[in-house]
């Protein structure tokens, strides 16, 4: 039968949505029997952007490699740690990213920040932004084992070209000299132009101290801070809460 055909051609072609949607028509008739021909097309149409929007939408949210599978919507406002939902609200329309602008994520273990990043992570998939998420000592030891292998340059560059860029646990651990080199170069190469959220158990005016060379923290801070959002949480450890 030609439907059968024209299913298959769709399916060569990659068009799910196309197939799912003409199914759709041949299992109700009556319910497109009035339509145009037109109109029926351009029904099949707006169902294959809406799954290939969906696809990709999928395929930023696996590829950021979020901690946490938190959502906007789970953000618990009523915990008094000092979120302000209006800010929250601000940064999930996601023109800072469009701005290459970043956020600074600080607070007590346990406070949510990392929740907070990774919600905002997903949110930016879903609007289409790339997303990628590391814990800072696993992204320094990559970038070693890369030195190593003869791959930095190339690790360097996709970290560069990632819209969002979510560092955790920054300060945790002492930086070697090549470690600070290591997080000029990423900060250097995504200035004004791509987003980077940093989370972070240490206040901003203790980060100078806890990245160890006055010249390089300098132009590492310089960079990260010049244009960035700020959300400081405070009270005791949402955990304990949770668990009374």
């Amino acid at each position: 039968m030609m439907i059968n055909q024209t299913i298959d051609n769709l399916r060569q072609l990659k068009m799910s949505g196309m197939v799912t949607a003409l199914n759709q028509q041949q299992e109700q008739p009556s319910t497109y029997e009035g339509l145009s021909f037109i109109e029926r097309l351009n029904l099949l149409l707006e169902h294959e952007c809406l799954d290939r929007e969906h696809r990709k939408q999928q395929r930023l949210i696996s590829a950021a490699k979020l901690k946490l599978n938190s959502t906007p919507q789970d953000i618990d406002y009523q915990h008094p740690r000092g979120l302000k939902q209006s800010q929250v609200a601000s940064l999930l329309v996601c023109d800072w990213l469009s701005k290459g602008q970043n956020l600074l994520v600080t607070g007590p273990c346990g406070s949510g920040k990392t929740y907070i990043a990774c919600a905002l992570g997903h949110q930016a998939c879903l609007k289409g932004f790339s997303v990628k998420y590391f814990r800072i000592s696993r992204l320094l030891l990559n970038l070693t084992q890369a030195k190593a292998d003869g791959t930095y340059q190339r690790l360097l560059k996709n970290i560069a070209k990632v819209k969002l860029l979510i560092l955790d646990d920054w300060g945790l651990e002492s930086l070697k000299a090549s470690q600070r080199n290591d997080l000029l170069e990423i900060m250097e190469d995504r200035y004004n132009l791509n987003s980077t959220v940093v989370i972070s158990q240490l206040p901003t005016d203790t980060w100078h101290q806890s990245i160890g060379d006055n010249t390089l923290a300098d132009a590492i801070l310089d960079r990260l801070m010049h244009n960035a959002h700020r959300i400081n949480l405070k009270g005791e450890s949402m955990r304990k809460t949770i668990k009374s």
